[in-house]
């Protein structure tokens, strides 16, 4: 589950040249899992370097090379020139260790890609398709001379397409779609030279861009990215002389910048979001150096370089508070830290906002592995925030799984440097998330009660475990989709499944999503699981079977597996069958069907073991757990 840290120094810094060396020797494919490193702090110039050299490897060529390579398939089609937009892309995933496969349309191509079921980009059946649109969609179908009115109408029309579009991609139940808000330059509202018609253009233009926005809501399967944060960073939204000559509707900058939000999209669509933000202390959430200047002469609120500071604390709070959990590594003695979290006046983070605070003069790759292992989640689950360049560079060297975030000595740029990178971004959130911090808290709160039994047994029956098996509810579809992202360790499959596959499953003929709920006598986990089953011919296959880390070891995955079997056996069944496949991070898990009484009978399609079992003997669920199951519903 966690590393073991090395005491080695880090290594020098990156550049792109590094990723054009390899090219040039031959070397990329077979080294490519070194292309994450290598990428992770390039600027902006150097990374679209990069991109243009990983843009030419062919994604086979690495698969030779690495199997188990996760891969995303990226469709790419819109309204005008987007080749300029593989590169960054490509770049891209490539920094959060994905390969990309991309299908790129030709020019002015969305209408009949998305349109028609039969069309080269649905054929590619890729995992995230993205259809690029620019404000020329719009004006391409305005009259010469033209009004507000004109745009408003032709506004109007453009959206209802984009919406029927989406509709017919969401029923197909397969991949994300990316829409974007679209700019309106000036050099569009210049040509009203009256006010009150640049007014009404405004006016309509947000009114569609909320639109293409809602559409998210209205559409599981949709995800709407809003171009006008980004251009308020100071990108241009477009570029004139590529406009005219070469047909690319947004500037390259700006799609550079679309780019990296896929980038965050895709990350956490295979599982990669990240659940933990650890931050050090001095120069990080305050300033000055507590052992040396006390709690009362740290930086803190009250001066523009302590308001700096509290501003950055407001937003690792905000971030807390959306189900991330937050956690200190700190060199300093463990008391004067309690004193200042607990009693300075400008402290917006106090005690109760953290699951743990972990202050000592120990290498913090030590502390950051000892902190997984009693969360029970892995370090690639963590953002490492520090000012050191010597603790982020021994971090990043020690558990390169970590992403690591360097911050600047100007605390003012501490929220841009946190945020820029996304690492928490998902599609969704959910009343779990939200209680995700509280109930990682109990966590800790129940090994403390594991200390005080002689026997693991005697523990189990103290804590009270109740479990409930019953059919996801509409309400909980995003949930189950969430737990297949995000679940490593024990996800039977790997599978990762976009809500609207949750619900096709649920509501196919024949098949269930069975949600798993827990609770104990420390509080209610919530949803922690879910298990795939269908019915076919007489034999019930379990699709897949998902169980959170936080729940491992109290024999949950066996009684809701023991109730399965016996449901199918009670429906008449001959036997269940379920896959394995193995990835990076579930080998804990490779024995669970041989430990329950199933036999290897084959291999699956697509790499892993069919394992059967016949229902003669059928496991008891575990005496500890009081266990309710309602599984008829969705019969």
């Amino acid at each position: 589950m966690t590393a073991t840290p090395a005491a080695s120094p880090p290594p020098a810094a990156p550049s792109a040249r590094a990723v054009a060396e390899l090219h040039a020797a031959g070397r990329l494919a077979t080294d490519y899992p070194r292309v994450r490193g290598l990428l992770a702090d390039l600027p902006g110039a150097e990374l679209a370097r990069a991109g243009q050299v990983l843009a030419r490897l062919d994604p086979d060529e690495v698969l030779r090379a690495h199997p188990s390579a996760p891969v995303v398939g990226i469709a790419v089609t819109g309204h005008r020139t987007l080749g300029t937009l593989v590169p960054p892309l490509t770049a891209e995933l490539a920094r959060h260790g994905l390969l990309a496969r991309t299908h790129l349309s030709g020019f002015d191509g969305w209408v009949f890609d998305l349109g028609d079921p039969g069309s080269e980009l649905y054929a590619a059946r890729p995992d995230v398709v993205l259809c690029v649109l620019d404000p020329d969609v719009v004006f391409d179908e305005v009259p010469l001379p033209w009004t507000a009115a004109d745009v408003e109408r032709a506004l109007d029309a453009k959206v209802a397409l984009v919406r029927d579009l989406a509709a017919a991609f969401d029923r197909r139940g397969s991949g994300t779609l990316v829409l974007n808000t679209l700019p309106l330059p000036r050099r569009f509202t210049a040509q009203l030279v009256d006010y009150r018609s640049r007014a009404r253009l405004g006016a309509a233009w947000r009114t569609a861009n909320a639109r293409l926005l809602a559409l998210g809501e209205e559409f599981p399967s949709v995800v709407t990215l809003d171009l006008d944060p980004l251009i308020a960073e100071g990108i241009p939204a477009e570029d004139a002389r590529l406009g005219r000559y070469a047909g690319v509707g947004l500037s390259p900058a700006l799609l550079a910048r679309y780019a990296r939000e896929v980038g965050h999209l895709a990350r956490h669509l295979t599982g990669r979001t990240r659940k933990a933000l650890v931050c050090d202390l001095d120069g990080t959430l305050w300033g000055g150096i507590l052992g040396d200047d006390g709690a009362e002469g740290v930086e803190l609120g009250e001066s523009p370089r302590g308001e700096a500071f509290a501003a950055f604390q407001r937003v690792v709070r905000q971030l807390g508070s959306q189900g991330v959990l937050l956690a200190v590594a700190s060199k300093n003695d463990p008391e004067p830290v309690a004193a200042a979290l607990r009693d300075h006046p400008g402290m917006v983070l106090r005690p109760d906002d953290f699951v743990r605070v972990t202050a000592n003069w120990r290498p913090k790759p030590e502390n950051l592995a000892e902190l997984a292992q009693a969360l029970n989640i892995g370090v690639d689950s963590f953002v490492f925030v520090d000012d050191s360049a010597f603790e982020c560079g021994m971090v990043r060297h020690a558990l390169p799984d970590v992403a690591v975030v360097r911050l600047a000595e100007e605390p003012a740029l501490h929220i841009e440097r946190l945020l820029s990178d996304g690492w928490f971004d998902t599609r969704e959130l959910n009343a779990d998330d939200r209680a995700r911090s509280a109930r990682y808290r109990e966590e800790l709160d129940r090994q403390g009660f594991l200390a005080s039994f002689d026997s693991v047994a005697d523990y189990l029956s103290g804590l009270g475990v109740r479990v409930r098996l019953a059919p996801v509810t509409a309400a909980e579809v995003a949930r189950a989709s969430q737990l297949t992202l995000r679940t490593n360790q024990f996800n039977m499959t790997g599978r990762r499944l976009q809500p609207p596959e949750v619900r096709a499953a649920a509501d196919g003929p024949g098949s269930r999503v069975l949600a798993i709920r827990s609770a104990d006598r420390f509080g209610d986990n919530g949803m922690v699981g879910v298990v795939l089953t269908r019915a076919e011919a007489g034999v019930v296959h379990i699709d897949n079977f998902v169980l959170s880390c936080r729940v491992f070891s109290r024999g949950i995955e066996t009684a809701c597996l023991s109730a399965v079997l016996a449901d199918a056996k009670a429906a008449g069944a001959h036997a269940v069958e379920a896959v394995f496949r193995p990835g990076p991070k579930n080998a804990g898990a490779r024995d669970f069907y041989p430990e329950h009484g199933f036999t290897r009978v084959g291999e699956a399609p697509g790499g892993g073991a069919v394992y059967r079992h016949d229902l003669a003997r059928v496991p008891a669920s575990p005496a500890h757990i009081e266990f309710t199951e309602s599984q008829e519903e969705s019969r």
